[in-house]
C-alpha cells in the first residue's frame, strides 16, 4: 500500500509522490468538456449508420451505463493506494485519449438523434433514462468517451499484478464490453461512436502500455546503428 502519511507539498515533485499531480488533469478536462457542452455554439454533424436501426432500445442497460462511474473511480482509487504503476498507466492513457477526443470534438462536432420520444414501458429504469436524457446532452458523441474510459480501465487492470489472473481479466473485459454496448441500447450513441472509440483505443494503446518495449526497441536500433 502506498504510504501518504509522510506526504508534504514540498515532496510533490519527488518520485514517490509525483503521480499525485496527474489528478490535476480532471479539473482541466472537466472545464474543457463543460465549455464544449454548454458554451460552444457550433453546427453539429449527426452520427448515424444503418446498424443503429437494428438495435432496440433497452432501459435495463442503464445499469452498466451508470456502473461506468464506479468502474473508472474504482481503478483510480485502487491504483492510487495500492498500485501506483496501474494508476499511472490509467492516467497516462486517459490523458492521451481524452485529450485527443476533446480535440476531435472541437474540430468535428458531432451529435445523435437516436433517442426515443416515448418508451414502450414505464418503470424505474425508464425513469432513470429520462433523468439521463435530461442532463446529458446528445452532442459530442463520436468517439464515445464511455467506451474509451471503459477500456482504459480494462487495459490498466490487465497490466496490474493484482488483476492479471484469467478470471479478473475476463471480468474486466466483460464489464468494459457491457458498458460500451449499453451506450447503443440506451440510444446514447451510434455504433459508429463505438467503432471510432475502439480505433482510438487501439492506436493509443502501445504508446502507454507498451512504451517500455518501444523504448527498448529504439535503444536497440540506436545501438545497432552505432
Amino acid at each position: 500500500m502506498q504510504g501518504y502519511r509522510d506526504f508534504k507539498l514540498s515532496k510533490l515533485n519527488t518520485p514517490e509522490f509525483s503521480h499525485i499531480k496527474l489528478l490535476l488533469y480532471w479539473p482541466i478536462y472537466g472545464i474543457a468538456f463543460l465549455m464544449l457542452e454548454r458554451f460552444l455554439n457550433v453546427e453539429y454533424n449527426p452520427v448515424y449508420c444503418s446498424l443503429d436501426d437494428f438495435i432496440p432500445f433497452c432501459e435495463y442497460f442503464v445499469i452498466p451505463y451508470y456502473f461506468w462511474f464506479i468502474f473508472l473511480i474504482g481503478i483510480q482509487v485502487y491504483g492510487f493506494f495500492f498500485d501506483v504503476k496501474a494508476f499511472k498507466d490509467y492516467m497516462y492513457y486517459t490523458i492521451l485519449t481524452y485529450t485527443i477526443t476533446v480535440i476531435i470534438y472541437i474540430i468535428y462536432p458531432t451529435s445523435q438523434e437516436l433517442r426515443p420520444t416515448e418508451f414502450a414501458r414505464d418503470n424505474v429504469f425508464t425513469d432513470i433514462v429520462t433523468f439521463l436524457y435530461g442532463f446529458d446532452t446528445n452532442t459530442n458523441v463520436c468517439p464515445s468517451l464511455h467506451v474509451i474510459g471503459s477500456f482504459a480501465v480494462y487495459f490498466a487492470a490487465r497490466k496490474s499484478k493484482a488483476f492479471s489472473g484469467f478470471g479478473w481479466r475476463v471480468t474486466f473485459f466483460i464489464t468494459a464490453v457491457l458498458i460500451s454496448i449499453s451506450t447503443v441500447f440506451l440510444k446514447q450513441h451510434s455504433v459508429l461512436d463505438i467503432f471510432w472509440a475502439i480505433v482510438l483505443c487501439a492506436v493509443c494503446y502501445p504508446f502507454v502500455f507498451e512504451r517500455e518495449k518501444i523504448k527498448a526497441m529504439i535503444k536497440e536500433k540506436q545501438y545497432t546503428k552505432a
